[in-house]
């Protein structure tokens, strides 16, 4: 029993926020993973290939990375509907360095760009620094997808590195950025400015 309590903190069923709230997935939200993995903007925004996904292979992602009880991954839900709109997660989680890497989309169109994302953020970056402890937490972001790059700059990221020209598309090389932020700098950043983020504010589609 301790054990379990122990782990529910460290990795809650669930996160409120005020316009979302995070869920453990279950098998139900395959069919929206599915669709948003072959969603051919999303695949140019987020990913290596750009080639349609296999259901195989968006299936394997789903039970590993998603499903799995070990995996620290979430679903987004829109507040107050509960309507699936995104997943969340982190990765390369390493207890010794204090150290993960973030990854986020919201999938549903017509839920971007109204601040869901950026909550979203906000409550996985706070939930690693003040429950799990962490001290850095990394991501990485194509130099294109400046609407993503200013909405984590806002969250806190920082510019740490590029990955010169590692990226084919719209017909040319493109770097891949890699940002960070500190415990210290999120805490910083929370003082007295805990503000509910406006609607039409860039969404976050790492």
């Amino acid at each position: 029993m301790a054990s379990e309590l122990a782990r529910d903190r460290w990795h809650p069923p669930v996160i409120e926020g005020r316009l979302v709230t995070l869920r453990r997935h279950v098998p139900e939200n395959l069919a929206a993973v599915v669709r948003w993995y072959r969603d051919p903007e999303l695949a140019r925004l987020s990913r290596y290939q750009t080639r349609p996904m296999p259901f195989e292979e968006i299936e394997h992602f789903f039970r590993t990375r998603l499903l799995a009880a070990d995996a620290f991954a979430y679903a987004i839900h829109q507040r107050p509907s509960g309507r699936l709109v995104g997943l969340t997660t982190f990765s390369n989680l390493d207890p010794d360095n204090g150290t993960a890497l973030f990854h986020i989309t919201i999938g549903e169109p017509d839920s971007q760009d109204r601040g869901l994302g950026t909550e979203a953020t906000e409550l996985m970056i706070g939930h690693a620094f003040d429950v799990l402890g962490l001290h850095r937490i990394g991501l990485s972001v194509f130099a294109f997808n400046s609407r993503a790059i200013r909405a984590y700059e806002k969250a806190g990221f920082r510019v740490e590195g590029r990955l010169r020209e590692a990226i084919w598309r719209d017909g040319r090389h493109w770097d891949e950025v890699q940002m960070g932020i500190l415990a210290d700098e999120w805490r910083a950043g929370r003082v007295g400015a805990v503000a509910a983020p406006a609607v039409g504010e860039a969404e976050l589609v790492p």
